[in-house]
């Protein structure tokens, strides 16, 4: 058995992206993605339909709304939800595989998935609410990337309003003015979570160690 620090392993953490559409979060999830090695992107599985540049697989798993039903019965997915018509979900064990790996796993969810999650990992969860420097500038990023149609668009600011009132639900809350710095934050959160002392297994163990001249 290795004697040293190489005896201290960490266990994975899932970190919680979360925002209004269009508040920033998928391209700072997407930044973390490049620069950390250490993190991979849980794959939801959704009901929609492929947007332009979709990659099945990357983006999404895309199923039937038949198959998404015979996964939630059988209890395969960590949470599950139906945001602007559509049913999402992450399915659970590659996940966990991934946890007990000492791999931290992103996710791209909204608040209602988050608190299935918290509610089944508990100190496995680290989550982080994205909020737009204002109203009027996170109209204008969903309109600059001309996804969605303008009905689309007026239904997603009038539920942006009630997202953000679950910003207190989050530990914590990064204000995405600058992407840069709100890239920046989000992995100093990221660095500081891993690094907490009940995510060390072996840390006992290597201080008594040390303690005793080793």
């Amino acid at each position: 058995m290795d004697s040293g620090a190489g005896s201290i392993r960490r266990r994975g953490l899932m970190l919680v992206l979360s925002s209004p559409s269009g508040a920033g979060k998928t391209s700072i999830s997407r930044a973390l993605l490049e620069r950390n090695k250490n993190l991979s992107l849980s794959i939801s599985i959704t009901t929609r339909a492929k947007r332009p540049g979709e990659t099945s697989g990357d983006d999404y798993i895309f199923v039937t709304p038949t198959d998404f039903n015979l996964m939630v019965n059988r209890r395969e997915l960590l949470e599950h939800a139906k945001v602007f018509g559509h049913y999402y979900g992450t399915p659970e064990k590659a996940v966990i595989d991934c946890l007990n790996e000492g791999q931290d796993v992103l996710f791209d969810i909204d608040w209602q998935g988050t608190q299935q999650i918290a509610d089944k990992v508990g100190d496995d969860l680290v989550s982080v609410f994205i909020l737009p420097p204002s109203t009027g500038e996170l109209e204008d990023r969903l309109r600059r990337r001309a996804q969605d149609k303008a009905d689309v668009i007026a239904e997603r600011m009038a539920k942006a309003a009630d997202e953000m009132t679950h910003w207190d639900a989050y530990q914590y809350v990064v204000v995405n003015e600058d992407f840069e710095t709100s890239v920046a934050r989000v992995e100093a959160i990221l660095v500081a979570e891993r690094l907490k002392r009940t995510r060390q297994s072996g840390l006992v163990d290597f201080v008594t160690r040390l303690r005793q001249g080793y």
